[in-house]
């Protein structure tokens, strides 16, 4: 402990109620011969306190003559058909010096922060928030060519796996209006799906990249944890923090991977990636692939404890195991492999995001080195508290605190206990892959399902998504490379869509060892190059 005096200026604000107020949130008591002691040395901490806290802060510098800002605009109603857009913008890089993105448009999620362009997050919960910085991953897709086009919409905090709770309004499902496009990432999945972006950055603390990837038809990555850094994004909980490429081909998934991976030695969730030039090139060994790609000797299992949730639909099932089946027709044995502990892997991942992501979100994140956003802190701790900014909170936003703020007292230890078990879930998983290449499951149990009613009430909103995260966020807890792609399509049966004929997509996911993504990539691109999803 450094102490560097023992005797606080005569103006320190620290009296003995002070000292007596934090023994009192302490639950302690002091003895009456030793309080001004503690008093002295409590008052001499808030001086060095006050001594940080009139530092200027230390920040990531972003060129802006190499990476101007242009056309900074929030879309009229009319250029937003689908509610997907969050902010429009064009940023390119000045100097042309090309790369693996060169001719790409990227849109980026709502939360990554983006240099003197707002960020709304999806929520009314806190606003008024414009980054002074630029994430890494910005940074990394214009230095290899990519041009950002703008901000796509996220749900409400990232809290919900459909796409009717951002403050903006409903994201409407590519396919067919009045449906989910998922969450979080929904502005993301539409708008690649639509073709207004070539690619876009999701994020992934459940399942917010491959729920949207997988309702509107394109490919979600949600790569091993630490590989893509999060310097810069607003985050959820940081165990289960990731980045992931959004695309409407594999090839085009590897080639954005390929831009953002690696780490920037400030993220420490990155540190263990290395190094961006000592990874692989994604997109040449696919490119290097023959087709159709030959998966001879390739060994692939399909998670049974996958196949038996009580929501799952059937035919979905069917479609899945279908889908996978045809990989013997390239040479892959496929044989089903059982996994007990993955059905209790939501559970797992339950009490650490909502407990976690509660603290994450009351004074922000600690105990690791990276950068924090410090504004963006303030904002959510002046917001907690605040009756008029919780009755504009998400349902969900709203549960994830009460469920944090009861477990807190009543479940001291559940975090601790639910973190020794993600690495036993994860130590399953990992003897499966000894045996098998990947790993397959359906990625959601169902179809995408029709919007909540405007008025619907908090049960009635949250039935919209049970178990809809079950194969998903397993491997957020765990960190496995997991990714989605679409694999057929299937007639409504809900909603106001109900007879009509109308299809939505239906997604499969690969799971692979950790930094085995060019394993994962090349099973589905090995899938994608010989088979139309859309037929199926």
């Amino acid at each position: 402990m450094s102490v560097f005096s023992v005797n606080p200026r005569e103006d320190n604000p620290v009296t003995t109620q002070v000292l007596a107020t934090v023994c009192a949130r302490l639950g302690v008591e002091i003895a009456d011969d030793e309080k001004d002691d503690y008093r002295r040395l409590l008052a001499v901490f808030h001086e060095s306190a006050e001594q940080l806290m009139a530092m200027p802060d230390y920040e990531p510098q972003v060129d802006l003559s190499r990476f101007p800002r242009e056309n900074v605009y929030y879309p009229k109603k009319e250029d937003n058909t689908n509610g997907a857009w969050a902010w429009r913008c064009t940023i390119k890089d000045k100097e042309g010096r090309g790369g693996v993105l060169t001719g790409k448009t990227v849109v980026l999620k709502d939360m990554i922060s983006v240099k003197d362009v707002p960020m709304l997050m999806g929520t009314e919960f806190v606003d008024g928030y414009v980054p002074t910085i630029d994430a890494t991953v910005v940074t990394r897709i214009l230095t290899h060519g990519g041009e950002v086009v703008g901000k796509a919409v996220c749900e409400n905090l990232c809290h919900s796996g459909t796409s009717h709770s951002a403050a903006s309004g409903v994201v409407e499902n590519p396919y067919v209006a009045g449906y989910s496009a998922g969450g979080s990432s929904s502005g993301s999945g539409v708008l690649v799906a639509l073709g207004e972006a070539d690619m876009s950055i999701g994020a992934d603390q459940g399942g917010s990249v491959r729920i949207p990837a997988c309702n509107c038809g394109i490919v979600g990555f949600k790569p091993t944890f630490g590989l893509v850094p999060y310097t810069g994004c607003g985050s959820n909980e940081p165990t289960n923090d990731h980045l992931g490429p959004m695309t409407r081909t594999v090839i085009e998934n590897a080639m954005l991977l390929e831009a953002i991976a690696g780490s920037d030695n400030i993220d420490d969730r990155s540190f263990a990636a290395g190094p961006p030039e000592k990874l692989p090139k994604y997109s040449a060994a696919l490119a290097a692939l023959s087709s159709p790609v030959d998966l001879t000797g390739f060994k692939i299992g399909i998670i049974a404890e996958s196949l038996t949730s009580p929501v799952l639909d059937q035919r979905l099932k069917a479609t899945f195991l279908h889908a996978a089946e045809l990989y013997r027709s390239l040479g892959a044995t496929v044989t089903e492999i059982s996994i007990p502990i993955h059905a209790k892997g939501s559970t797992i991942w339950t009490a650490i995001s909502k407990v976690s992501g509660y603290f994450t979100k009351s004074p922000g994140t600690f105990g690791r080195r990276g950068h924090n956003m410090n504004e963006l802190n303030a904002l959510f701790s002046s917001a907690l508290g605040n009756q008029q900014r919780w009755d504009k909170a998400y349902v969900a936003t709203k549960n994830v605190f009460l469920n944090g703020a009861y477990a807190a007292t009543a479940f001291p230890g559940l975090v601790g206990k639910a973190t020794n078990l993600s690495r036993q879930l994860r130590d399953a998983y990992d003897a499966a892959l000894e045996e098998v290449d990947v790993l397959l499951t359906p990625t959601l149990p169902y179809l995408a399902t029709s919007h909540s009613a405007v008025d619907a009430r908090p049960i009635e909103q949250i039935e919209k998504q049970v178990g809809l995260t079950g194969n998903t966020c397993p491997f957020n807890q765990t960190g496995h490379p997991a990714l989605t792609l679409p694999v057929g399509m299937l007639e409504i049966v809900e909603g106001p869509a109900k007879g009509t004929g109308a299809k939505l997509p239906v997604g499969m996911q690969i799971v692979g060892k950790w930094w085995a993504e060019e394993t994962v990539l090349k099973a589905a691109f090995a899938w994608e190059t010989s088979w139309d999803w859309k037929t199926m």
